[in-house]
């Protein structure tokens, strides 16, 4: 991929997105990524294949001594086909699709709460930082995963916009959902995401925030940019 020149000034650099589910972290994440030749780490997506893997295995996501010990043994990888983009391999299978149905949605939240699993997962994710040129996104990028990234980033936006995005989504998948519906799982996420007692979602001092409310991916793609060229910069 060829990368014009002024954008090489980011090359080896981390930056880390943090925000609330359906704040466009994921796709602004990954465009940005492709967009800098730079490897996307999907936090989250670790966190969806280990429910995943319970869930299909009859394992509770409330049961914290089990879900540490399947985070400990999975085997959990990052792909890029060259083609489709990048891709999540759980034990050698793709699921990239099979991660972010609602099920999976709603058992990564509470698989996430406990603290067994995300040490594990966050030494992985600091492991595949070591190298640089990255862009890791998620709930606790800037506050725990990569508390010195070299750009924090922080996008948020209304609920409204927020469920809009999550009822295209899931419709786009074959599911029976409304506005209202998301709007109701997206305030317990939030609540849920931001009082657990492991990793809260949190706004770093550190951390730009860009309101993502109005603006389109590709908007905020620019706007990440703009403010990456600016501090590396300064720096």
């Amino acid at each position: 991929m060829a990368v014009p020149i002024k954008l090489t000034a980011l090359k080896g650099k981390i930056i880390a997105i943090d925000g609330p589910a359906g704040s466009g972290k994921s796709t602004t994440a990954k465009l940005l990524a492709e967009r800098l030749d730079f490897t996307y780490l999907d936090t989250g997506a670790m966190y969806r294949a280990v429910a995943l893997f319970a869930l299909r295995n009859g394992v509770s996501v409330n049961d914290a001594n089990a879900m540490e010990q399947i985070a400990a043994k999975v085997k959990i990888e990052f792909k890029n086909d060259g083609v489709i983009g990048q891709l999540i391999y759980l034990n050698g299978e793709n699921v990239t699709e099979g991660i972010r149905t609602a099920e999976a949605t709603h058992g990564s939240s509470a698989v996430a709460v406990h603290g067994g699993v995300r040490r594990e997962l966050v030494k992985r994710q600091q492991e595949m930082g070591k190298k640089g040129s990255i862009v890791a996104e998620g709930r606790d990028t800037t506050s725990v995963v990569f508390p010195r990234a070299d750009l924090k980033i922080y996008l948020k936006a209304d609920l409204d916009a927020r469920a809009r995005r999550r009822f295209l989504e899931q419709t786009h998948k074959g599911e029976n959902t409304t506005v209202e519906e998301q709007k109701k799982l997206l305030t317990a996420r939030d609540q849920n995401d931001s009082q657990r007692k492991e990793s809260p979602l949190t706004q770093v001092s550190d951390a730009i925030v860009v309101d993502t409310s109005s603006l389109t991916i590709e908007g905020q793609v620019e706007m990440i940019i703009k403010h990456a060229l600016k501090a590396f910069k300064r720096g």
